[in-house]
């Protein structure tokens, strides 16, 4: 009888131990989700590059430098309502609040003045009649933006904007005439190649 008593109690301690493993894992993720934002778009952001592609192709035969900043302008606005479109899309899902929660916030009040930096010197810029160095100063800018945004968020999205600073750096020193290429790259390549990495770990 003992020992029926004792077999029993060994069988149900792993299954306990297990139990309690799976609460631990659930604690740990709760809080990591209460302190990082990550409604980040995955596959929003590959469609993002997906549609910077497009563009560049398109700014690419402009021959208007007024033409050129329109296509690129438009784009901005496209890859603003898809990349909200799919962080809301991506709460929705996690049944988190987007704009009410303190990550949301701290990750906005990071993003937000490297790109309202960019819009001011878009603005300079283009009353200086330079708009052969927009282009390094919008990668550069809005890398600034995902770094310091993504000190709240999760750990690929910083370094995916520490890559967009590098490519602006490199175009600082190229030919104006490659600056579009290195839009391409930047908001185009980098995008869908990080999307697909935040998208696939940590979900669309």
């Amino acid at each position: 009888m003992k020992q029926d008593t004792a077999r029993k109690q060994e069988e149900q301690t792993p299954s306990l131990h297990g139990r309690a493993m799976e609460n631990l894992e659930y604690i740990r993720d709760a809080m990591q989700r209460s302190t990082e934002f990550t409604a980040v778009p995955g596959y929003g952001g590959v469609l993002m590059g997906v549609t910077a592609i497009g563009a560049g192709i398109i700014a690419e035969i402009q021959t208007e430098p007024l033409y050129w900043l329109a296509t690129w302008m438009v784009e901005a606005l496209l890859a603003f309502l898809i990349g909200s479109l799919a962080m809301w899309q991506k709460s929705r899902d996690a049944d988190t609040a987007l704009i009410r929660s303190r990550p949301a916030q701290k990750f906005a009040i990071g993003f937000l003045p490297p790109l309202l930096a960019g819009v001011i010197l878009t603005g300079l810029i283009l009353y200086r009649g330079s708009p052969s160095i927009l282009p390094p100063v919008w990668l550069a800018l809005y890398g600034a933006s995902v770094v310091t945004g993504g000190a709240y968020s999760v750990k690929p999205v910083p370094l995916m904007g520490w890559i967009f600073m590098l490519i602006g750096g490199a175009a600082v020193f190229a030919r104006p005439e490659l600056g579009n290429y290195f839009m391409i790259a930047g908001f185009g390549v980098v995008h869908i190649i990080f999307g697909l990495i935040i998208g696939r770990k940590y979900g669309g």
